[in-house]
């Protein structure tokens, strides 16, 4: 499993497709908002946890077709299937090797860039931890609608179709989180029905994707 998590890392920092190209998506959403509501501080501060977490989501939907369309196109998925790592366990390295090159840079990124929408200072620790609770399930989810697609031409567009009502509910929490900690409220419980859903993605999804791919394979 460490193998294959180093050897995936590794590809995706040669194919351009981790670290940069979220987080300069990110950054681009972020920028251009103040120029599409205007520079009121009040309203960008009002607006800000929801615009973090709804770029955040979409940054991390770029290299989702690439979390297996490499291997199959060179036969490495084959192999997989057929290695003595069981392919629930691939899975859960394929959507681990997807955070650590996505979430977990969009994660540390984050609170530089909620100063250009002048998020409330309370916010940022919530901010932090909202992303770091949310982020995984974001990418343990992609890593089932990656496996539904596999194998198709131009699959991108269905992906995103599929994953995104999937995405609703930890963004839901997610933005509500931050908001209810640039407020001065608790936002215990937000946080934790996302860790709810975080810890449900990759109980039951990573057997949900091995199916797929099974099927996808024969």
């Amino acid at each position: 499993m460490i193998a294959l998590l180093l050897r995936d890392l590794r590809l995706a920092i040669r194919a351009g497709g981790g670290f940069g190209l979220g987080l300069a998506f990110f950054l681009i959403v972020v920028v251009l908002v103040p120029f599409g509501v205007g520079p009121e501080t009040e309203l960008l501060s009002r607006i800000a946890p929801g615009i973090l977490w709804v770029a955040s989501l979409l940054a991390a939907l770029l290299s989702l077709d690439r979390i297996f369309a490499l291997d199959y196109e060179d036969g490495s998925l084959a192999l997989l299937a057929t290695s003595p790592l069981p392919l629930e366990g691939a899975a859960m390295v394929k959507a681990l090797a997807h955070w650590i090159t996505t979430g977990l840079p969009l994660t540390l990124a984050a609170p530089a860039l909620g100063f250009l929408l002048s998020l409330a200072p309370e916010a940022y620790a919530y901010l932090l931890v909202s992303l770091m609770i949310g982020t995984p399930a974001l990418s343990m989810i992609g890593t089932f609608g990656a496996a539904l697609t596999v194998g198709l031409r131009r699959g991108g567009l269905l992906l995103s179709l599929l994953v995104l009502p999937l995405y609703v509910p930890t963004l839901i929490f997610g933005a509500e989180a931050v908001r209810r900690g640039a407020e001065g409220l608790d936002p215990t419980g937000a946080l934790m029905l996302m860790a709810g859903i975080t810890a449900g993605s990759f109980a039951l999804l990573p057997f949900a994707t091995a199916a797929v791919l099974r099927i996808n394979l024969r």
